[in-house]
């Protein structure tokens, strides 16, 4: 990267050295959020996987729902096809009687065999949709109670991250506005290049210190003229391993928030 120095509000340049003593103490900064985040661990996705799920859950139950009543009134219209045919049957058992000749009793016959077998068919779904009513009833009072543990666990859940966040919230706000007014000290690239390594860095560390002559992210070593070159910090240099901004370790000591230029 080339030496480029930046200008503070008063218009006092910023050297290279004091850069990369602000990108360090970004990302000591960005560390502790990160550490704070750790202590709330997975509780986040936790949560928001239980909402997802319950939300499922009651898309599930109001299917059931819906689908039971409709088999409930598939029953009844079966039902009354039913009593439909029970009075064909007798109209044409009626007419058995007076008939002329054994053509119209044959016909009339078919009709009453036809009839009943259609009782029988109504019968059989009948049977088949109270199976399934059965089935769906017994599914959907398996959702409900598991949709009832869920919600429970939700309550847990947010209690134990409402409880987390408020104990760390006064200190991660502090933190964050650290981050803001030493961001706003660097030039947008660098803060840029920071995030964009930070983001695809191992443990989020985008700045290291050179530690055993070696880079202190991915441990590759370097040579003996680039850790002079670190450590007269006259340009910002990176591992050539793994992209991360790299200095010496004397520079780690955390710069105090008065000396932060403004």
């Amino acid at each position: 990267m080339p030496v480029n120095n930046i200008k503070t509000t008063e218009g006092k340049e910023v050297s290279v050295q004091e850069k990369l003593k602000m990108l360090y103490e970004l990302q000591t900064v960005a560390s502790e959020i990160d550490k704070i985040n750790t202590l709330r661990g997975e509780l986040p996705l936790e949560v928001q996987d239980l909402e997802d799920e319950i939300v499922g859950l009651k898309t599930r139950l109001s299917n059931y729902s819906d689908e039971i009543k409709s088999l409930n009134i598939a029953i009844a219209n079966k039902k009354t096809e039913i009593k439909e045919s029970k009075v064909k049957i007798e109209k044409y058992k009626e007419q058995q009687e007076n008939v002329r000749n054994n053509r119209e009793f044959d016909s009339l016959s078919k009709e009453v065999e036809f009839q009943t077998l259609e009782i029988e068919l109504s019968e059989k779904k009948i049977r088949e949709f109270t199976i399934e009513i059965k089935t769906k009833t017994e599914a959907a009072e398996s959702s409900e109670k598991l949709h009832k543990e869920r919600e429970e666990d939700l309550i847990r859940k947010k209690k134990e991250l409402q409880e987390i966040t408020a104990e760390t919230a006064v200190e991660e706000e502090k933190l964050k506005s650290k981050v803001t007014k030493i961001e706003s000290l660097i030039e947008d690239r660098l803060v840029m290049a920071f995030n964009r390594i930070r983001k695809n860095a191992r443990n989020g560390l985008s700045v290291v210190t050179v530690q055993r002559d070696a880079c202190g992210g991915c441990f590759n070593k370097i040579p003996p003229q680039r850790q002079l070159d670190i450590a007269s910090r006259k340009k910002i240099i990176v591992c050539e391993y793994c992209g991360r901004i790299l200095v010496d370790k004397d520079i780690a000591t955390p710069i105090d928030e008065a000396e932060i230029p403004v």
